[in-house]
């Protein structure tokens, strides 16, 4: 190994590896068909299912971003657990029962019910650009981490993250669901020790807990309770209700979720996974929260181990990966290093496993003529997750150019699907008057709200560099805020889904008399 990381280390991560890829082999061994392979034969205890949901949805992205985004910007980020108990009520007693009534693989066979074969496609194709999206900026944002820690230059990033990618894939594509459970809640632990593990540390190196803040640091962002103002970037209000709206919607719309509730015996056994999914979400949020504190005071009181030329408030997503490396002892970086890796192959293989199962249930035997066995299908599953983990990683190469820090490329990206797929079940389960085009021009709309709010400045940049007059420089205009996105775009999906439903009707009944 190289940079900052031992020999012992890389032993540690192999070792991690390898009882990965036995996991994946020795469920493929006992599987015999692609209900076991997607839903695990609907058998799962609540408490692996709530632990697997967590760790798939609570990515390298959050394993990274969190400390990042405390550091540079301050705590307001922790005020979204307030909308962990809104989220649970919500979800456990308004949506799970709905969803569970229904024995599916997948989630977008209720569309098909309701709405009727268009919405259910138009469902399943925005799930499988979401997840795409997602999986390739997680293997992504790995891989970048993985180059600050072993101290290699930005050219190897392709190699890093076909190395990433290939893992996940492999075991996803062998074991199918029960191996994506099992190995989430190894992956959780390593993820959670390992934070624990740095605030120790952190503590050791300072000789005290002298780093946790008593006042508000003036580096960080002024955060208020509320503004009207789309370009404050983080409000108390908007932290809970964008933390709100991404737990309905995700679990409301995305087969990631859905299919976990699917797994489980009946609506009580689900709704019993997602307060699970909600505790671990909640214990590693103040984790992480207390890693970005312990970072900002070690770094704060050790500047000289930073590199020449980076600092605390530029370099605030990277400060996680570099104190692995570098500060902790042998051995146990290499720990940590798995649970970094645990944070995105946690959430990769459970993105590869729930595309199969749409593409399979929503596109091939859908539209399959002739009926083929269960080892067949099977084995189409199989391959239909190696390819979707290959493409993705694929995928992963071009997302150097995407601009921003590690939290803001993500709500930019995949926030542009997740409340306008959810609109669709919204649609279809709680407005009895919704039809099946009202629905797909409500979700139509709440895409393109979506992709005005995330992208707004770059639009004004472009007409305003249009304008200037030759050889003359233009401002940047400033971004409107991430926390937007999702409650604009889940009312224009709703308002306008409502509209052009009573319009559709309204013409029917002309044609009709």
């Amino acid at each position: 190994m190289t940079g900052g990381l031992h020999w012992i280390d890389g032993v540690v991560v192999a070792s991690y590896i390898a009882l990965v890829l036995w996991l994946g082999w020795y469920y493929s061994r006992r599987q015999t068909d692609t209900g076991d392979y997607f839903t695990g034969n609907h058998a799962m205890p609540p408490l692996l299912i709530g632990i697997s949901l967590f760790a798939t949805l609570f990515s390298t992205i959050s394993f990274l971003s969190t400390p990042g985004e405390l550091i540079n910007k301050g705590p307001v980020i922790l005020t979204g657990m307030l909308a962990i108990p809104l989220s649970y009520i919500i979800v456990g007693y308004l949506l799970i029962p709905v969803y569970m009534r229904q024995r599916v693989t997948s989630a977008y066979e209720l569309l098909e019910t309701r709405l009727g074969l268009p919405a259910r496609m138009l469902g399943a194709v925005m799930f499988v650009l979401l997840r795409l999206s997602w999986m390739s900026m997680l293997i992504y944002l790995a891989s970048k981490a993985v180059l600050e820690m072993l101290d290699l230059s930005h050219d190897q990033l392709q190699v890093v993250a076909a190395a990433t990618g290939a893992i996940a894939i492999i075991y996803a594509s062998m074991g199918g669901l029960r191996a994506v459970v099992i190995t989430d809640l190894l992956q959780f632990l390593l993820l959670f020790g390992g934070a624990v593990l740095v605030i120790v540390m952190a503590t050791v190196k300072i000789g005290g807990t002298d780093w946790f803040p008593t006042s508000w640091n003036p580096a960080w962002d002024t955060q208020p309770l509320f503004s009207w103002d789309p370009y404050v970037r983080v409000t108390v209000f908007g932290t809970i209700l964008h933390g709100v709206l991404w737990w309905v919607c995700t679990a409301g719309g995305d087969q990631t979720a859905i299919q976990r509730f699917m797994a489980t015996r009946d609506a009580s056994a689900a709704r019993r996974s997602f307060l699970v999914n909600s505790i671990a979400g909640a214990a590693v949020s103040i984790v992480l929260a207390l890693v970005g504190f312990s970072l900002l005071g070690f770094y704060q009181e050790f500047p000289a181990e930073l590199p020449e030329g980076r600092t605390i408030a530029a370099d605030a997503d990277i400060l996680f990966p570099r104190f692995i490396s570098h500060e902790l002892p042998v051995g146990l970086s290499g720990l940590v290093v798995c649970g970094m890796f645990a944070a995105a192959m946690s959430s990769i293989d459970s993105g590869v496993n729930s595309i199969s199962a749409v593409v399979m249930t929503d596109f091939i035997d859908r539209f399959r003529r002739h009926p083929v066995s269960e080892e067949h299908r099977l084995r189409i599953a199989r391959w239909l997750a190696f390819g979707i983990g290959v493409a993705v990683v694929m995928a992963s190469a071009h997302l150097d150019h995407v601009p921003g820090n590690f939290l803001e490329k993500t709500k930019r990206t995949i926030g542009l699907f997740v409340a306008p797929m959810f609109s669709l079940f919204f649609m279809a389960v709680f407005v009895r008057f919704a039809t099946a085009w009202g629905a797909i021009v409500g979700a139509a709309c709440g895409f393109l709200a979506a992709a005005i709010v995330a992208y707004w400045n770059f639009g004004v940049d472009y007409f305003s560099q249009l304008s200037a007059a030759p050889d003359t420089s233009v401002i940047a205009s400033e971004p409107i805020s991430y926390q937007w996105i999702f409650p604009v775009s889940l009312a224009a999906s709703i308002v306008c889904g409502c509209i052009a439903s009573v319009l559709i009707r309204l013409f029917r009944h002309d044609i009709a008399s």
